[in-house]
């Protein structure tokens, strides 16, 4: 039964956004919105190739497209490789920090820029309909297992 409720969701989630409901778009979806973290479209993949018998990567990156421009996915830039990641827009209000060592995506709860925000209509009366803040850096297992700096003077 829970398994018709999600894809009716995802139909009507499609519907609503004049997509064609495809077993591909729903299986995205589906992918997206239960996993713990955000993913690259070869981790979607190799995630639909286990779940679907023929999908190929043009059409996993043509979805991916269609589903961002549309605001039903949030992506991300991997500054390291470049890389993007997606993950299923709850439309919850959150900003991230991501590990360049592992990549992990760390989730902040708070907002550090509402602060900000309301400085720039002041100043420069400014109306922000919204943002979106990455923090690049180093979590605290990569962090440990960075090698100190070598650099050595040449006397």
């Amino acid at each position: 039964m829970i398994f018709l409720e999600q894809h009716s969701k995802y139909r009507e989630l499609l519907k609503r956004e004049g997509i064609k409901n495809t077993k591909h778009r729903t299986a995205i979806l589906e992918i997206l919105e239960e996993s713990d973290s955000p993913k690259t479209a070869e981790q979607l993949f190799i995630s639909l190739k286990d779940k679907t018998a023929s999908i190929d990567m043009s059409t996993v990156y043509r979805t991916l497209d269609t589903f961002t421009s549309k605001n039903l996915v949030v992506k991300s830039n991997r500054v390291d490789d470049g890389k993007a990641l997606y993950e299923f827009n709850h439309h919850e209000h959150k900003h991230h920090l991501l590990c360049v060592g592992c990549h992990k995506l760390i989730s902040i709860e708070d907002c550090p820029i509402g602060e900000l925000q309301q400085i720039l209509k002041r100043k420069i009366d400014f109306d922000i309909t919204g943002h979106k803040l990455e923090i690049y850096g180093y979590c605290r297992d990569c962090k440990n297992f960075k090698e100190p700096s070598t650099d050595s003077e040449d006397v």
